[in-house]
């Protein structure tokens, strides 16, 4: 097969810096601030209502949300998941289809999940609005044929994710740092949905969707009036109920700061995240401190952490810090993604920057810029009638003050550095944080093993483990061209695949937001020619060609002509078989085994481009290739698996490339010299 299916040549990352930084009002004179008030009442079952009219626009939205306290699953994981897909799938009252028919019809938009509903759209039509939302809310019929539909979508996106290297991160970030017991530390499995039975979601349904802590929240061109009259018709037979009070022990940082790794093979790059758990209400005084310290370390691309690794040492797209707050335990985490090189030296340059805001106060220039920030993102929120409603809701539901907001821009400007200093000291932690680093053992763990700090190892699930063997002895007499050999004959043998004049493949794949699956179409001839294309439908949404001349990509009408070294690259990319040649050019090495997928590979080096072979078997299991782009250093793997034979050679029929996330190409069709011309190169 050909070294790699390029399917995109390069990832599209934007970042944005958040607000906008406006001149900070004068300390002595701060702007008057007066928010909006709601209209509130409580109907009888105990659900709480709040109205804000505003009659600027003919536009009405509705958001319930159930305050209550969140709860472990334990081995039946998934349930509350499950519960809120089901909710809205059909009512007593009306189908599916013809519930999302209407909401279709009038322009609206309707959803639910486990801890409530939304729905937003014309005023003239709020009644109506309100009347489905109510419905698929209340009266939901829980039936066997969503329920299967629902947990085969949630295993399928658990599959997806088995190879994601930060969605791994996250999990076992969450693990380790509130317990896999505790309702934020505990995560979804294969294991644990199969557990779960239509009768758990219903029985969850009525324990947890209760009106007892639940808020109804209405913004917009209606009258508070008339929306009472609405909600007690719709809501007032909602029975009465309060979900269970659940409570557990806060989780408890490590006694020393460790190293918490674990190994992913096919990681292109590291995830780290440098994490403590922290207990900061939105009524502690230290508030409005902590979070303008959290907006000078990494609050954004004017943060401290993107000021070094990205804009100075050109490591990473981008460094964050994120200091959680709210009636329950949270974290506090500085994270970021760079390449495998500078994994060690990233996690150097995060303590300094968390060493340097706790033991040095910041500037009066770093505190302004921080409070003009939040100050101009305030101000600017403040005019929308979701923002008045929102903070009516957090002061009901996080037991504010009532002139909490009102004092929210004096509170701001009273913060001090010296009060920077003293918050930093109390959340950033110093002596007892995790720094929990995903990434490719083989090249990343030797480096951190010498910064001296403790180091543990965890499997992709946050189990403890032994420390893993990243890279084995090479037996003897193994040479590249024995690793090469191995693999044609694995694919049929040296006669077989010379035969081989075209192949041409037809499949398909999926990407997030997009409506339906992609067609995956690919030909390619013994002749250094190339035609691979994603459509959806009819319509090419890529198409990369390389011929005997040229070679060039057509997306979204726009075409891009290769040339140079881009030409060359190109061109070596449409070989059919490399394993022919490769033993006979320069500067290929063997570099020795490394595990990919759970399997030890021949790992085979050429230029910018690594090779891996399955070690018993003798298949190629992954290539992966290091590129620049936009003056940074990124790598692309690409998965081969499923081998089938086809006129004698056994073909890859799946195909998984990392692109930004994981592109799963499954092939259907498979054809050995034929429906292949010259045409399709052109």
């Amino acid at each position: 097969m050909k070294k790699t299916i390029y399917i995109l040549s390069s990832l599209f990352l934007t970042l944005a810096l958040q607000g906008q930084i406006i001149p900070q009002p004068t300390p002595a004179a701060p702007p008057t601030i007066k928010i909006g008030k709601s209209n509130n009442f409580v109907l009888k079952n105990g659900l709480k209502v709040m109205v804000v009219e505003n009659h600027k626009l003919p536009r009405v939205a509705y958001r319930l949300s159930l305050d209550n306290m969140p709860y472990a699953e334990g081995d039946k994981k998934g349930v509350a998941d499950i519960t809120g897909m089901l909710i809205g799938s059909g009512t007593t009252k009306t189908s599916k289809d013809a519930f999302n028919e209407e909401i279709d019809f009038l322009g609206a938009n309707i959803n639910f999940d486990s801890n409530g509903a939304s729905g937003s759209g014309l005023s003239k039509y709020s009644g109506r609005i309100l009347e489905l939302m109510a419905d698929g809310a209340l009266n939901t019929v829980f039936t066997a044929e969503e329920f299967d539909k629902i947990k085969a979508k949630l295993l399928e996106g658990i599959k997806t994710q088995e190879k994601s290297v930060t969605a791994v991160a996250g999990r076992v970030e969450d693990v380790l740092a509130f317990g896999v017991n505790h309702p934020s530390g505990e995560f979804l499995s294969a294991e644990t949905i199969n557990k779960v039975t239509l009768m758990d979601a219903v029985a969850n349904y009525k324990t947890n969707f209760v009106p007892g802590n639940a808020y109804l929240v209405v913004v917009g061109d209606v009258n508070t009036k008339d929306v009472k009259k609405m909600v007690e018709k719709l809501f007032g037979s909602w029975a009465k109920g309060i979900a269970p009070q659940v409570t557990y022990p806060d989780p408890k940082n490590v006694q020393q700061t460790q190293i918490d790794f674990v190994d992913m093979p096919n990681a292109v790059q590291s995830e780290i995240a440098v994490v403590n758990t922290i207990n900061l209400k939105i009524t502690d005084k230290q508030y409005f401190a902590a979070i303008l310290a959290n907006q000078i370390l990494g609050g954004g691309g004017e943060g401290r952490l993107f000021l070094n690794l990205r804009e100075k040492h050109g490591w990473t797209y981008g460094a964050y810090s994120n200091v959680g707050f709210g009636k329950y335990v949270e974290k506090f985490r500085s994270s970021t993604s760079v390449r495998n090189a500078v994994t060690d030296s990233s996690v150097v340059e995060i303590l300094s920057e968390l060493k340097k805001i706790r033991t040095e106060l910041v500037s009066a220039d770093d505190l302004k810029n921080a409070k003009a920030k939040y100050i101009g993102n305030f101000v600017m929120q403040i005019q929308k009638p979701a923002t008045v409603a929102r903070y009516a809701l957090n002061t009901e539901t996080q037991n504010l003050p009532a002139d909490f907001y009102e004092n929210y821009i004096k509170n701001i400007n009273a913060v001090t550095v010296e009060d920077i200093k003293s918050v930093a000291n109390r959340f950033f932690l110093a002596d007892n944080i995790r720094i929990v680093v995903v990434g490719k053992g083989s090249e990343v763990a030797p480096a951190l093993e010498k910064l001296k700090i403790p180091m543990f190892y965890f499997d992709k699930y946050g189990t403890a483990i032994e420390k893993p063997v990243f890279k084995k002895d090479m037996p003897a007499g193994v040479t590249i061209k024995s690793v090469l050999d191995n693999y044609i004959v694995a694919i049929g043998g040296e006669k077989a695949v010379k035969a081989v004049k075209t192949i041409s493949m037809v499949g398909s794949t999926v990407i997030p937001q997009a409506p339906s699956p992609l067609t995956f179409t690919s030909k390619a001839d013994a002749k250094g020619k190339l035609n691979v294309e994603l459509a959806m439908g009819t319509m090419s949404i890529m198409k990369q060609v390389v011929n005997e001349t040229s070679a060039y990509v057509l997306q979204q009408g726009q075409r891009k002509n290769f040339e140079g070294a881009e030409l060359a690259e190109m061109k070596n990319s449409a070989i059919l078989f490399e394993e022919l040649l490769l033993a006979k050019k320069d500067g290929v090495t063997l570099t020795g085994i490394e595990t990919i997928n759970g399997k030890d590979t021949y790992a085979i080096k050429d230029g910018k481009t690594t090779l891996y072979y399955d070690v018993t078997s003798g298949l190629k299991l992954a290539d992966s290739k290091t590129m620049d782009q936009g003056g940074k250093s990124i790598t692309q793997v690409t998965n081969f698996g499923d081998y089938r034979e086809v006129k004698g050679v056994k073909v890859p029929f799946n195909i998984i490339q990392n692109v930004g996330f994981e592109l799963d190409i499954k092939i259907a069709d498979v054809k050995i010299n034929e429906g292949v011309t010259d045409a399709d190169f052109k």
